[in-house]
C-alpha cells in the first residue's frame, strides 16, 4: 500500500527544478489539464507539482480542493504517467479552466487522457 503514496521526495518544490521545468519543458494539454514536462534527467527522480490559478479560483478552499484531486489522480495513475513521460522526469500539472470539477472521476479521466500517447 505504501507504493501508492505521494511523499515529499515525489513533490516538485525546489526553485532550481521549477525554473528548469519552465525553461526547457514541453507542454501538453488534454481537456482542462495542462502539463509541462522535462524528461528524462539523470538522477532527478520523478517529481510532480500541481498548480491552480488564483485568477480563476479566488478562494483558497477551492484551489486546495482541485490540487488535492490532481495529486490523487497522479497517485492512482502513476504507472501510466511514467510510461508516457519517463521514469526520471520533472512535471508541473495545471488545472486550465474556470470550471470547478464536479467529481474526482472527471479529473481522473482527464488525467488518464493526458497520459495516453497521441
Amino acid at each position: 500500500m505504501k507504493n501508492l503514496g505521494y511523499g515529499a521526495e515525489l513533490k516538485l518544490k525546489q526553485k532550481k527544478d521549477l525554473a528548469l521545468v519552465f525553461e526547457k519543458g514541453k507542454w501538453k494539454t488534454s481537456g482542462n489539464l495542462r502539463i509541462i514536462v522535462v524528461k528524462p534527467l539523470e538522477n532527478a527522480g520523478p517529481k510532480v507539482g500541481v498548480s491552480v490559478s488564483k485568477r480563476y479560483f479566488k478562494k483558497a478552499v477551492d484551489r486546495n480542493r482541485i490540487k488535492r484531486l490532481l495529486r490523487e489522480s497522479y497517485r492512482h495513475n502513476r504507472k501510466a504517467f511514467h510510461d508516457q513521460f519517463g521514469e526520471n522526469c520533472l512535471a508541473m500539472v495545471f488545472w486550465n479552466s474556470k470550471d470547478f470539477p464536479t467529481h474526482f472521476i472527471d479529473v481522473q479521466r482527464e488525467f488518464q487522457e493526458l497520459c495516453q500517447p497521441k
